[in-house]
């Protein structure tokens, strides 16, 4: 065989081999969608939102009472002080620009409540230039989110809301908003992330993205490769690239009738105090899995405890709902309807339970050797006492039976673990030793390496479980 038929005969082998490989792939979305088309048909849908707000005179210039002084303080606080006294201070009006986008043809928007808050005016400019008036039906400071009616007599261009659980990381994604207040710019990117927790709110649950998004992109629409929306851009990191976050549209879906009907949200209410599930907190329950929200305190005559809910249960699953990250319960019981009967699994004891709970109305504002001579407990790292009466007043505590913590050993486990001086000893692993004679019955059986499991309740954040590993 000559050299050029081996050379073809090596090439189809090859194409062969390709060719089986490339149906194991044919399920990934690797073709871009078609942007053009998609901004096209949707850019109508998208709005300005042009707020204005009179903000009243002030005589003084307050400084805030937490703001340390510098040497030029005496000469600007004269020097303000006499300019406010002799200038007539004059009303002014400040303005914010944002977006929004329309989601029903007879002109309901959505955007942001940070977009609209403290209004006196709110204009909703269209895309084909037109600028009317919109009234703010209803806002939720919680999930930042605002419903905007404006009233025209024809039909609007409206979008279609899509499924965000569903949305897949790595999935294309288009931002279409005012950047900068430059209308109707157009940004494109992939979800990097969901799930995103940035300390916005109690119901953190952002999707991620390296669309552009930018000031004025706020409460404008994130579009997946369908064009339906999968989420409202929200926030962005300060000096970040490629970094923005969006509220996942399904948590918009569950209130927006509510605004438009009420104005307001109402929301379940559960009554525990929640915290993630470690792995050395796995272990100490015999957990399979760091998975569930460990209940370390339950509000007295709260649906929780009427149930039957108790500090140191698991909640493995809320009406059908299976929790994995700790975070996840409280969006899921915000989202319960009030007074419906549902079900809660725990796990306790190495059993699971079911117990049945009805929810309540959210009220608004809610969301070691150890002795007494203070010797450092070889085990724990810890000094423990009984609370007394000088005790109590020296750590602004209130007297009665307990275990309080005088000093945390530097560099022990239990500093690592966050344990701080003044906390109160609750629990451990289980049992409640309220004098140090039980404390030291409970220590005296731990071998080094044992994981203890401590329930501790600080004056400033209640009762929280603390898991260390004996030294």
């Amino acid at each position: 065989m000559s050299t050029r038929l081996i050379s073809t005969a090596r090439l189809l082998i090859a194409g062969v081999i390709l060719s089986l490989a490339v149906p194991a792939l044919s399920g990934a979305k690797s073709v871009s969608p078609d942007f053009v088309e998609l901004a096209k048909r949707l850019k109508p849908s998208v709005v300005n939102i042009r707020t204005a707000k009179n903000i009243k005179p002030q005589q003084r210039i307050q400084r805030p009472q937490n703001q340390p002084r510098t040497p030029f303080d005496n000469f600007f606080d004269e020097f303000f002080g006499q300019f406010n006294n002799q200038v007539p201070q004059q009303q002014r009006r400040a303005q914010t620009l944002g977006t929004g986008f329309i989601i029903s043809p007879d002109g309901y928007i959505l955007t942001n409540n940070h977009v609209v808050n403290g209004a006196d005016e709110v204009m909703v400019k269209l895309s084909d230039g037109r600028e009317v008036k919109g009234e703010i039906k209803g806002v939720d400071d919680k999930l930042d989110l605002a419903l905007i009616k404006i009233n025209e007599k024809e039909k609007l261009p409206s979008t279609e809301l899509g499924d965000s659980d569903s949305l897949e990381v790595g999935e294309w994604v288009m931002a279409i908003g005012h950047q900068f207040g430059l209308s109707q710019t157009v940004t494109a990117g992939i979800v990097s992330a969901k799930g995103r927790v940035i300390g916005s709110g109690p119901y953190d649950d952002f999707i991620q993205t390296d669309a552009s998004i930018n000031p004025g992109n706020s409460g404008g629409p994130l579009f997946n490769a369908d064009g339906r929306v999968i989420g409202i851009n929200t926030a962005l990191v300060a000096g970040g690239q490629g970094i923005g976050f969006a509220i996942p549209i399904n948590m918009a879906k569950g209130i927006i009738n509510q605004l438009r009907d009420t104005g307001k949200v109402t929301r379940g209410y559960l009554g525990v105090q929640i915290q993630a599930v470690t792995p050395d907190l796995a272990k100490s329950f015999n957990l399979e899995a760091e998975k569930g929200a460990l209940i370390s305190d339950v509000i007295k005559d709260s649906p929780a405890d009427k149930a039957g809910l108790k500090a140191g249960d698991v909640v493995l699953e809320f009406d059908g709902k299976k929790i994995g990250e700790f975070n996840e319960l409280p969006r899921i019981v915000a989202a319960t309807p009030v007074d419906r009967k549902t079900k809660i699994v725990v796990y306790r004891d190495g059993k699971r339970l079911d117990l049945p709970i009805i929810v309540t109305r959210l009220k608004d504002g809610d969301t070691g050797t150890v002795a007494s001579d203070d010797k450092v407990s070889e085990k724990l790292g810890l000094v423990v006492q009984e609370l007394n009466k000088q005790l109590a007043d020296r750590l602004g505590l209130k007297e009665g039976k307990a275990l309080v913590i005088t000093e945390v050993k530097p560099g022990s486990l239990a500093e690592d673990a966050g344990i701080s001086a003044g906390s109160l000893i609750v629990e451990i692993n289980g049992q409640r030793p309220d004098t140090l004679d039980r404390f030291n019955s409970v220590i005296a059986k731990l071998k080094k390496g044992d994981v203890v499991r401590t329930l501790l309740k600080r004056q400033d954040s209640g009762m929280y479980y603390v898991a260390i590993k004996s030294e």
